[in-house]
């Protein structure tokens, strides 16, 4: 039998489309049966946590590519469906839960697997959060109407004269971004940018990790996983999900919800400002959009251990840095 000396967790990151979930699903696997006593029957030393800012919201299961029930029957995830397509949650939220889990899954003597594409909140779990205002609705309210008077380029401009580094980094039409900023100016004073500057609440982060990252060597292999995914989900039904959600909820295309890639377009088709070819053609373009800022995150870790999604090596790959991590934190037990 073997003990953790230390409480491990492994990462495993990587773009949209770069196959993520079936090679977590092959380290779950790969991981039956070892550890402590309660690990001997069949179940995994690895429990999975998910880093992705789309699967906390419920029933957005055909954009999101959310593991299906008889998955989640085999390989249980933490932090998917946790609140509705109308409410928000933040990367202070995903640390919060995220330290919970790690505590618990630690506490039954197994090892989390975080695995997503939300690079942001790997950092803010590991790194900590710089100390920003909380949000105010009076606030966001008035920013909103400021919006749909003047429109979301003419906030960025008014961003750009009391905040320029912020302005910068953000695109016109980045309505949630924009807002978030200009709120953080009117609450706190300073410009966003600032605040992010100023040293990060200290972090309690103290865990050995492994961080694994799967990168495309080519990215036309990608941008073809892009486009068959997403006409997957067309053909699963994502016209008739997001028909069903407007019906149940109460949403705006702004909210962060609706902003998700592949909802936003499909909205758009809804309301009838683009047609199917389209909505398809653009969801497609914002989904490499999206996978190119993801890869840039991942350039940015120098610890991140990076292996070719492409490759039919990458599983044993990955597998021998798990066992290599391992047998460096963890003794045998009698």
């Amino acid at each position: 039998m073997l003990s953790l000396v230390t409480k491990p967790v492994v990462f495993l990151v990587g773009p949209t489309a770069s196959g993520k979930t079936a090679h977590a699903y092959r380290l779950v696997d790969a991981m039956r049966g070892i550890g402590n006593a309660a690990n001997e029957k069949g179940s995994s030393l690895f429990e999975i946590v998910s880093v992705d800012s789309a699967l906390v919201y419920k029933e957005m299961n055909i954009g999101t590519a959310k593991p299906s029930a008889a998955e989640l029957a085999l390989y249980p995830h933490r932090l998917i469906d946790l609140i509705t397509p109308e409410e928000a949650y933040s990367a202070a939220d995903f640390r919060r839960n995220a330290l919970a889990a790690i505590s618990e899954i630690h506490a039954r003597g197994r090892v989390p697997l975080l695995v997503g594409g939300t690079m942001m909140y790997v950092k803010a779990l590991v790194e900590g959060l710089s100390p920003l205002p909380v949000a105010d609705a009076a606030v966001r309210m008035a920013i909103e109407a400021d919006a749909a008077r003047e429109g979301w380029p003419a906030l960025h401009a008014r961003l750009a004269s009391i905040d320029p580094v912020s302005a910068a980094r953000l695109k016109p039409n980045d309505a949630q971004r924009i807002q978030r900023a200009i709120e953080v100016y009117r609450l706190a004073g300073v410009p966003l940018s600032d605040l992010q500057t100023r040293s990060a609440l200290a972090s309690d982060w103290a865990y050995p990790s492994l961080y694994l990252g799967l990168l495309p060597r080519e990215r036309t292999a990608l941008h073809a996983r892009i486009a068959r995914r997403f006409d997957a989900m067309l053909d699963a039904g994502l016209v008739d999900e997001l028909r069903r959600l407007r019906a149940t909820y109460r949403l705006t295309p702004a909210l962060p919800s609706m902003r998700c890639v592949g909802y936003r377009q499909t909205w758009a088709y809804l309301d009838g400002e683009i047609n199917l070819d389209e909505c398809r053609q653009t969801a497609i373009v914002a989904t490499r959009q999206l996978a190119k800022r993801q890869m840039t995150w991942m350039r940015s870790m120098p610890q991140l251990r990076c292996f070719d999604s492409e490759s039919a090596e990458t599983g044993a790959q990955l597998e021998a840095a798990v066992r290599g991590m391992l047998d460096a934190t963890r003794q045998s037990g009698t």
